[in-house]
């Protein structure tokens, strides 16, 4: 039984040295994990005289694309409501999921998306997009 938990033991320090060497060697930094998520973020500023009726059209368009566009995994959108006053103006927040670069390399030509794309723009003051792999 002890020669066993010996050999076990001997067997998981090789392996973990082996897998650190190999890390070493290749000095790659890992770039994607297989379980990360890439989060696609928007915020719109609206422009001065937009009225709620042309925000709830921007609204109702953004909302459609996951129902048009496959690749979209995940959505969800909210108001600003930060008490810190450093919104600079923008007041909606879109929060896209894709599984991989590929997905939003589909969706961001994609036809749906561009046509809302034309929804928007009368509209648009300024807009902010960051993308980020999840950790």
């Amino acid at each position: 039984m002890k020669i066993k938990a010996l050999v076990l033991l001997i067997s998981i320090s090789f392996m973990a040295n082996a897998f650190a060497s190999s890390n070493e060697i290749t000095n790659s930094p890992v770039m994607i994990q297989t379980d990360s998520l890439l989060r696609h973020v928007v915020l719109f500023k609206f422009k001065e005289g937009t009225t709620k009726a042309q925000i709830k059209e921007v609204e109702d368009a953004f909302s459609a694309l996951p129902s048009k566009i496959e690749q979209i995994k995940g959505y969800e959108w909210g108001l600003n409501n930060s008490p810190e006053g450093l919104e600079k103006g923008f007041t909606h927040a879109f929060f896209l999921t894709f599984e991989s670069e590929e997905d939003r390399a589909i969706y961001l030509p994609h036809p749906d998306h561009k046509a809302f794309g034309a929804v928007l723009t009368p509209y648009l003051d300024d807009v902010l997009v960051i993308d980020y792999w999840t950790k």
